[in-house]
């Protein structure tokens, strides 16, 4: 059932693999989006403000386990181009062992400090007690975030990216109706809030499993396959914590960014809590794009199809560029009546509010195109297997943002934090862009050099 993207034009596969991911994109933004409406409007700023003085933290753990799972699949694909099934079944099952490591060890780490990463990161204490709330249900339901994603990574590098949509499409609806159950029915707080959440991903990562289990013949398993091999884990850990790494070095600077944004205080938080949530929402078609060029570029690095590599890198630039221009132009019309999604009409600051989410996300979205090339090329240097390099544009991103932060967010206020992410990305591309034209090369070489020796 496996399809593969190392045939046909490179630009119609990108669009026809990327939209299912784009849809699965928009229903996890739904989980957040949900309890972020749910909490601003039913709650309070206050309360929005609790949940949003988490998000670096949540992006710092989550998305650790994101990229571990997503360079899990890389392995995968690449066997899935090259038609090495056994191998592939072995990847597939020395992920799964190594997953269950990771989130146990993930788990405990983050549930026992909790309360001293929010401590850190300097959250205000009239929300403070909300926030510990919010973000300690989160880990605990982190069992079912690797669940659903390494799933799901393993599934898209099967070449399916339709699947996992359904399922999470079903657990967007759940979670919906449990965050209006728990907050409004049970009166359960921001806490509400996360245990709609964890719950509802778990459900798409159950039925993530069933799915593989019925639908996919090629994973079913040798004993031989099944055993734990000490070449396949440390491959599968090669790519897969830097990938991890990479999320948190980028949250690392979004956490240093982010206790800088608290010294300013809770008005000021709300503020990029809702920007945040709003970026988050028209941030989908890049990361969805990003996500498809893992893939790509895995199969076709597998197929030695080196060609396709530059063909895919230029289409999903070109893509990068047409969506930057359209999310600016939304924005410059629309960011008001979108920031009001997260913003309760009675706020007695509500002009206030409003102001500082427009000239938040208006800045954000004037360098778009710098994040499209960082989504798109970090991804595919991901996919080729240079997963450590991948994670050198990281560094960039986290010293970037922390020159902003530290250096000018206390001397120019909110204007500066409004532009530390831009400059970040500027300087991960002036890494990542000869990064990804060394990466092809290095490629052809070993290949050149392999077929010379045979």
């Amino acid at each position: 059932m496996e399809n593969t993207l190392t045939s046909g034009s490179p630009m119609k596969l990108i669009l026809r693999f990327s939209f299912p991911i784009l849809l699965g994109m928009l229903f996890q933004q739904f989980y957040n989006l949900v309890d972020t409406i749910i909490v601003g409007q039913l709650l309070g700023a206050n309360a929005l403000a609790a949940v949003g003085s988490t998000g670096a933290i949540n992006f710092l753990v989550l998305g650790f386990c994101m990229g571990i799972c997503s360079g899990f699949s890389i392995p995968v694909a690449q066997k899935i181009g090259a038609k090495d099934n056994s191998s592939m079944r072995r990847y597939v099952m020395n992920g799964v062992y190594l997953s269950a490591i990771f989130t146990l060890v993930i788990t405990v780490v983050t549930a026992v400090f909790c309360e001293d990463f929010l401590r850190l990161t300097q959250t205000p204490e009239d929300i403070f007690v909300d926030a510990y709330r919010y973000i300690f249900i989160i880990f605990l339901g982190i069992p079912g975030s690797i669940l659903y994603n390494y799933l799901s990574s393993i599934i898209r590098a099967l070449g399916d990216s339709k699947t996992p949509v359904y399922f999470l499409a079903l657990s967007a609806f759940l979670n919906i109706f449990l965050d209006i159950a728990l907050i409004l029915w049970f009166q359960a707080g921001v806490a509400g809030a996360a245990i709609a959440t964890i719950a509802s991903q778990l459900i798409a990562g159950i039925a993530c499993l069933f799915f593989m289990i019925k639908r996919f013949p090629i994973l079913k398993t040798t004993r031989d396959e099944r055993k734990i091999s000490g070449h396949h884990c440390i491959r599968l850990c090669y790519i897969g914590i830097p990938m991890g790494l990479q999320y948190s070095i980028t949250a690392i600077g979004s956490i240093i960014l982010q206790t800088a944004i608290n010294t300013l205080g809770s008005t000021y938080v709300a503020a990029v809590t809702a920007g945040g949530k709003l970026f988050q929402l028209l941030c989908a078609p890049m990361d969805s794009l990003g996500s498809t060029m893992a893939i790509y570029s895995g199969q076709n690095a597998g197929a030695a199809e080196f060609g396709r590599l530059r063909r895919g890198l230029l289409d999903s630039s070109l893509l990068g560029l047409v969506y930057s221009v359209f999310a600016y132009v939304l924005m410059y019309f629309f960011s008001r009546q979108g920031a009001m999604l997260f913003l309760n009409p009675q706020e007695p600051n509500l002009q206030q509010l409003i102001e500082l989410v427009d000239r938040y996300i208006l800045i954000l979205t004037a360098f778009f195109f710098p994040l499209s090339l960082i989504l798109g090329l970090r991804f595919s240097i991901q996919g080729m297997g240079f997963s450590v390099l991948a994670m050198s544009a990281g560094l960039m991103e986290l010293v970037g943002r922390a020159i902003v932060a530290m250096g000018f967010v206390p001397i120019f206020g909110y204007d500066a934090a409004c532009y530390a992410s831009p400059v970040a990305w500027v300087m991960a591309d002036l890494f990542l862009i000869p990064g990804s034209i060394l990466c092809v090369r290095t490629l052809e070489k070993r290949h050149k050099e392999k077929n010379s020796l045979s």
